[in-house]
């Protein structure tokens, strides 16, 4: 019954949502400044009818995912290192501290005089994404239980068993909120960078294109798409987290050998 509830209210709330958009088109009265829902739906459409579409949504998924899968990885290694060397993470502090800080698109212009059009996403999404990454696993790693890291000594679990029943289940909360907040950041730079580097295809470069002839109605179809995209990486997200979890009550269930 509470599902049911929280599904009327996101559901009426987006009709809200809706509402407002139809209602300020109908009071502008102008489809260049802000064209209503039927206009958009029909270029949307259009969009998806046409053969770079699929090239377009591809291109920027893989940036996208690149840029998340490395700034997991980079950032997880060097989180935990500076974690557990306080030396480390005093020196890392200046970098960190300036990514971020520097504003989104001096990093992508700067990235544009570096690199060719098709790296500058890569490349500014990891800059921008690492920082949100690396401060949640050095966190982490500090709020480690050592009482309960001596115990793990204490009864001798093998290296094996402690990194699956101590670390990795008193990390999942730091690791899952970095990778969360750092793959909807991703999102957003790389088609932020799109649209000032406007490559042969991506989302964030048609939708340059079309802001460019003042089709507003086209951009309008992007940012829906580009909204599309970023739920259906939270929801896959949310799936591998779920399977992750399901994986470790498995393991759980067989219990923890000690040596001996």
């Amino acid at each position: 019954m509470q599902r049911v509830k929280r599904n009327l209210v996101l559901l009426i709330s987006s009709l809200l949502l809706l509402l407002i958009w139809q209602v300020g088109s109908m009071m502008l009265d102008s489809q260049i400044l802000l064209p209503g829902i039927p206009p958009v739906a029909q270029a949307l459409r259009t969009l998806i009818a046409q053969p770079p579409f699929a090239h377009n949504i591809l291109s920027t998924a893989l940036r996208a995912f690149q840029s998340f899968l490395i700034i997991v990885i980079s950032a997880t290694v060097v989180g935990v290192l500076a974690g557990r060397f306080e030396y480390l993470s005093i020196a890392l502090r200046p970098f960190v501290t300036t990514l971020k800080a520097i504003p989104v698109m001096s990093i992508i212009l700067l990235a544009f005089i570096w690199f060719s059009s098709g790296t500058v996403p890569l490349f500014s999404a990891f800059l921008m994404g690492f920082p949100v990454m690396y401060v949640q696993i050095e966190m982490g790693v500090r709020q480690l239980d050592r009482n309960l890291e001596q115990m793990c000594t204490l009864y001798e679990f093998r290296p094996s068993d402690k990194l699956l029943h101590f670390i990795i289940p008193s990390m999942t909360s730091w690791f899952i909120a970095g990778s969360r907040t750092a793959l909807s950041m991703v999102w957003k730079v790389v088609i932020a960078a799109e649209v000032l580097t406007v490559p042969r295809y991506g989302v964030g470069a048609r939708m340059q294109l079309a802001q460019v002839q003042l089709q507003t109605d086209l951009v309008l179809s992007w940012t829906l798409i580009a909204i599309m995209l970023t739920a259906l990486g939270d929801l896959l997200f949310d799936a591998l987290v779920h399977l992750a979890a399901y994986l470790k009550r498995k393991i759980d269930a067989r219990g923890v050998p000690c040596s001996s």
